[in-house]
C-alpha cells in the first residue's frame, strides 16, 4: 500500500442525546438509510442550502440596468393569478361541516 495515499473519507463525532439518536434512527429507517448515510445526507442538504442563500450574483452595469428596468416597468398581470387572489380562502367558504 502506498505511504501517501490520499484519505477519501474525514470521520466527524458528535455527542447528541439519547431523544435525538432515538428520531435520527427513526427517520433514517423509514428512508431505509443507515444513519450515517441519512445524517450526512441531512447535513450536505442544509449546507448546499446555506450556501445557496448567500450566493452572490455578478453582472455587468448594463445588465444591472436592464434588470432595474424589468422591475420598475409595467406589471402584465398574469390571469391565473389574479382568478386565484379572487377566491375565497377555504375559511370563508359557505362550506359547513356536517357532524
Amino acid at each position: 500500500m502506498a505511504a501517501n495515499a490520499e484519505r477519501k473519507e474525514h470521520p466527524i463525532s458528535m455527542r447528541l442525546p439519547e431523544a435525538d439518536i432515538a428520531i435520527i434512527d427513526r427517520a433514517a429507517g423509514l428512508r431505509g438509510r443507515s444513519r450515517t448515510d441519512f445524517v450526512r445526507e441531512a447535513a450536505v442538504r442544509a449546507a448546499e442550502e446555506v450556501l445557496m442563500e448567500n450566493r452572490l450574483v455578478r453582472m455587468s452595469p448594463e445588465g444591472f440596468a436592464d434588470f432595474m428596468a424589468v422591475l420598475s416597468g409595467p406589471v402584465n398581470p398574469a390571469p391565473e393569478m389574479v382568478e386565484l387572489a379572487k377566491r375565497p380562502a377555504p375559511w370563508e367558504s359557505d362550506y359547513v361541516a356536517k357532524s
